[in-house]
Formats: structure tokens, C-alpha cells, sequence
């Protein structure tokens, strides 16, 4: 029952790296994934733009080729590691 919920997670979060693949802010670029997470480094002079733009890009990531009835929640944070992040 879990496999196709979990898989088909696993396949929106590859689509969202896809589209995040190149630097959405000129200094920003992605460094991790970590099961349901993109960790991205960032100058802390462009985290304000940086974020809202990775967030919207990772909740659109299944659009065109699919339209999910329920929209995805994405949160974004900054912090300076990983653990500060949670």
C-alpha cells in the first residue's frame, strides 16, 4: 500500500530537481537530497529570493504532466546546517 504513495514522491521530487537543476539565484545551487528534502546553498544575501522561488518550483514540480487534486505543501527554511534547518 505504502510503495506507490512513497514512489510516486520519490518521482515529484526528482521532477522538482529537474527544475531546480540550474541556479534559480546566481549564487544559489543544490548540494543534497535527503529522502523527501533538496538542500541548497545559498549566499545569505539572496535566501529572501531564493526561497519563495524553490518553494514554488517544488510545489508546480508534477505540472504539466500531472494535475494533483490536492496541491503539494512545500517548507522552505535557512539556516546555516542541515540540523539547524529542523
Amino acid at each position: 500500500m505504502n510503495m506507490p504513495i512513497q514512489g510516486s514522491a520519490a518521482d515529484v521530487l526528482k521532477l522538482a530537481m529537474l527544475a531546480l537543476r540550474k541556479p534559480v539565484t546566481p549564487g544559489a545551487r543544490m548540494i543534497l537530497s535527503v529522502h523527501d528534502e533538496l538542500v541548497f546553498e545559498v549566499p545569505e544575501a539572496e535566501v529572501a529570493a531564493t526561497l519563495p522561488v524553490i518553494q514554488k518550483v517544488m510545489e508546480q514540480a508534477p505540472m504539466p504532466a500531472l494535475s494533483l487534486a490536492v496541491p503539494l505543501a512545500v517548507e522552505a527554511r535557512a539556516a546555516h546546517n542541515w540540523d539547524e534547518a529542523h
